[in-house]
């Protein structure tokens, strides 16, 4: 009987491809995986919508709304799964990943914001609490919480941070809980800001006269590139279905801005608000 080490000793090519085969990278595992999810079969191959190719496909799906269009058109097969969850439609936030190999996630919201080009849409796992601190946005993004509730999707300004966002293009933040311990949860700057489906909630007491949910210093109407919105142009914020709570003021505007077109709804458990923060 031949030992394994005289084995290796008479045939060192297939040793060799032994220990070359143990020692894939996890990266190069990540995009074999990605690879054979783009050549899955659908689970309907004969419908005409499969005659299209990949490209084609994603470009179609980039029309669709991330929440719920696009996360449901992901459970449809596992070539939809791969179009609908590419790294060039959204960017995904997850704190429960080990490292940062898989492409288009990543641990932290800075570290995505960081990553992403302007018009990418950033979707931020749920559950748990995301701390936040002062994260500049200058470009314009869409960052979006993965619950169904904007409950289960927290975003945390800790204490000695001016805010959790701080906003100096146009964005759309939706479906999130954004906490702030002091100071503010959204700091807008320039841009247009579109505010939709969130909790906001400051310091009650005993210091929330330091607390604002929202704080706008915009100054007017701008044509540089850091204004120039996806969604309309101009600076101004946009509320919508937001339950606000805590702080001196819902909001606090410096400069020429005005809050107009608000309306207020009760419900059981909430105080919904619309309402728009308009240059005068």
């Amino acid at each position: 009987m031949v030992s394994i080490a005289e084995q290796e000793q008479t045939n060192p090519i297939s040793a060799s491809k032994t220990i070359g085969l143990a020692k894939m990278s996890h990266k190069q595992k990540i995009k074999n995986k990605w690879r054979r999810l783009s050549r899955h079969s659908s689970t309907s191959p004969d419908s005409p919508i499969n005659t299209l190719d990949d490209g084609c496909l994603m470009h179609i799906f980039s029309f669709l709304s991330p929440i719920p269009d696009r996360y449901n058109t992901a459970l449809v097969c596992h070539r939809w799964r791969f179009l609908a969850c590419h790294p060039r439609l959204w960017l995904r936030v997850d704190r429960t990943m080990k490292d940062d190999s898989e492409p288009g996630v990543f641990l932290s919201i800075d570290a995505a914001v960081s990553a992403a080009k302007p018009g990418d849409t950033i979707l931020i796992a749920a559950g748990g609490i995301h701390i936040t601190s002062n994260i500049q946005i200058k470009k314009p993004l869409c960052l979006i919480g993965g619950g169904e509730l904007p409950e289960e999707t927290t975003l945390l300004c800790s204490r000695g941070s001016d805010s959790a966002l701080e906003l100096l293009s146009t964005c759309k933040i939706t479906n999130l809980t954004v906490k702030a311990e002091l100071g503010c949860c959204l700091l807008h700057r320039s841009g247009r800001l579109i505010i939709d489906s969130c909790n906001l909630q400051c310091e009650t007491n005993p210091l929330d006269y330091l607390s604002f949910p929202i704080v706008s210093t915009a100054n007017g109407p701008k044509n540089s590139p850091s204004s120039v919105s996806l969604l309309a142009h101009g600076d101004g914020v946009t509320v919508s279905r937001t339950r606000i709570e805590g702080g001196a003021k819902a909001v606090l505007t410096i400069g020429t801005l005005v809050l107009q077109h608000v309306r207020v709804i009760y419900g059981r458990s909430s105080v919904l608000f619309w309402f728009e923060v308009e240059h005068q």
